[in-house]
């Protein structure tokens, strides 16, 4: 199983970056998908899921309005689109993939429901 993120990069205040996980080894549109932040020095955060067929969304209260995840079954490939980004947004981004059926809030924001992950891709947000 593979989970390969891409599209962080470098951009300033109030910027646009999309990232991608492509997901490989697995039915991916089986796999409910979440994606995962972590700061220098803090807990990995939720910051969004998205359900098996992309149904239903949720969203960590500090990017609602400013991210949408969504996915593409056909290319397995899952995504976050991030607007008005903000310096604290600034972690490694990291995608994970959940076959539990409990794919509920609050449970589908726990690390622990999820059973594949990816490196991680950095964003840097400058002020």
């Amino acid at each position: 199983v593979q989970l390969v993120e891409s599209g962080g990069g470098l951009v300033q205040a109030g910027g646009s970056l999309t990232l991608s996980c492509v997901v490989s080894g697995v039915a991916f549109s089986r796999y409910a998908m979440g994606w995962f932040r972590q700061a220098p020095g803090k807990e990995r955060e939720f910051v969004a899921s998205i359900t098996w067929g992309g149904g239903t969304t949720h969203y960590t209260e500090s990017v609602k309005g400013r991210f949408t995840i969504s996915r593409d079954n056909a290319k397995n490939t899952l995504f976050l689109q991030m607007n008005s980004l903000k310096p604290e947004d600034t972690a490694v981004y990291s995608c994970a993939a959940s076959l539990n059926s409990n794919f509920v809030p609050p449970l589908n924001q726990q690390p622990q429901l999820y059973d594949h992950w990816g490196q991680g891709t950095q964003v840097t947000v400058s002020s």
